[in-house]
């Protein structure tokens, strides 16, 4: 039986946020995942103000236990973007390489992709991930990561022998 991981997805924006501009990142993603299995089980909206995207991600990392949360919006170079210096101040640990797998399969259909600065790091056990802010470049990037990231949850949470961990009993 496939595991259903609790997931937690994140829109910054602040037109957004202000009910000035429709939220379509975030339900494509919801929808994304649900159609793998995943649990999604809070759908936030947040400004892109530094300090709170920070305190909601330890929240959700630290006291609902995530165990996935993927943000889109806030990756580029706009003066208001501060998505990944939110993600890197909570951050554990980096995972960079899903951040660069990313970055790779957007360069493939546009060289602006390198423009993206999202990144994906590890808080206690919860893997953060940032996509960007498009629906377009949402699933063109969800679609390159998915099917890695369940292996990569299992490592994470000891659900396997891989890197020295202990196997846990699987919940």
């Amino acid at each position: 039986m496939k595991r259903r991981w609790k997931t937690a997805v994140i829109t910054l924006s602040d037109k957004g946020y202000a009910g000035e501009r429709e939220d379509k990142s975030g339900p494509l993603i919801q929808e994304m995942i649900e159609e793998e299995g995943y649990e999604v089980v809070e759908m936030i909206l947040l400004p892109d103000e530094q300090k709170m995207i920070e305190e909601k991600l330890i929240q959700l990392c630290d006291e609902a236990k995530m165990d996935l949360i993927l943000t889109t919006g806030g990756t580029g170079f706009s003066p208001r973007d501060c998505t990944p210096e939110a993600t890197l101040a909570v951050a554990e640990k980096n995972a960079p390489g899903i951040a660069e797998a990313m970055r790779y399969a957007s360069l493939q259909i546009t060289p602006r992709a390198m423009l993206s600065r999202g990144a994906s790091v590890i808080r206690k056990e919860t893997l953060i991930v940032n996509l960007p802010g498009s629906p377009k470049a949402v699933k063109e990037n969800l679609e390159y990561i998915l099917a890695s990231l369940p292996h990569g949850l299992e490592i994470m949470k000891g659900l396997t022998g891989e890197c020295g961990n202990e196997v846990k009993k699987k919940s």
